[in-house]
């Protein structure tokens, strides 16, 4: 037995967590059975990002005419870049990935809408050398066959469909970490579903 794991597993070290304009007009359109379960995702994943020290992008689309990130992830995510383009590329900062001097290759992305920013973004991530996760239940669009079709096509384009606990429990990796209590306590005040 060897000690090595898996270079699909995620890593706080080798991580950074976009959030793609989680904003309060886009939030708005989305169907309230849709709305809640998303917020409820991505808050859980930055929370948990904060708690393992995985840095945190949020992009906000046109932000003068969709509005702000939502104030409940607003006030725990520092760096909100604004633009126009639908990927987040240009203004998440990042560099290509053989370029990054920070070895933080790997990225998990949020947001909305799976079909248009999201999937855009995650597309050029990959093109840019980026080991990318989709975090299925923390990405979402108006229409079901909009966000399922995107879903397939990343997937089928290299990235790796995840979940919200997938990602926080490969972040922490043992029960021996100093974040589990932490993040277990996260992890069960979320609802069922």
């Amino acid at each position: 037995m060897t000690d090595q794991q898996s270079h699909e597993l995620l890593s706080r070290r080798s991580s950074r967590l976009l959030i793609v304009d989680l904003q309060e007009k886009l939030i708005a359109a989305l169907d309230e059975t849709v709305r809640i379960p998303l917020l409820e995702a991505s808050e859980l994943l930055v929370d948990g990002a904060n708690l393992m020290h995985v840095p945190v992008i949020a992009t906000e689309q046109y932000p003068s005419g969709l509005g702000a990130t939502v104030t409940s992830l607003a006030q725990k995510i520092d760096c909100r870049p604004a633009k126009k383009q639908f990927s987040a590329m240009l203004c998440s900062g990042l560099p290509a990935a053989a370029e990054a001097t920070d070895d933080r290759f790997q990225i998990v992305v949020a947001g909305v809408e799976t079909h248009v920013c999201v999937m855009q973004t995650v597309l050029d991530l990959l093109a840019w050398g980026y080991q990318t996760y989709v975090v299925v239940d923390a990405v979402a669009g108006r229409r079901q066959r909009d966000h399922q079709v995107a879903l397939d096509r990343m997937a089928n384009s290299g990235a790796i469909l995840t979940t919200t606990e997938s990602v926080l429990f490969e972040w922490c990796r043992t029960a021996d970490a100093a974040e589990f209590k932490s993040l277990s306590t996260l992890v069960k005040a979320r609802p069922p579903g």
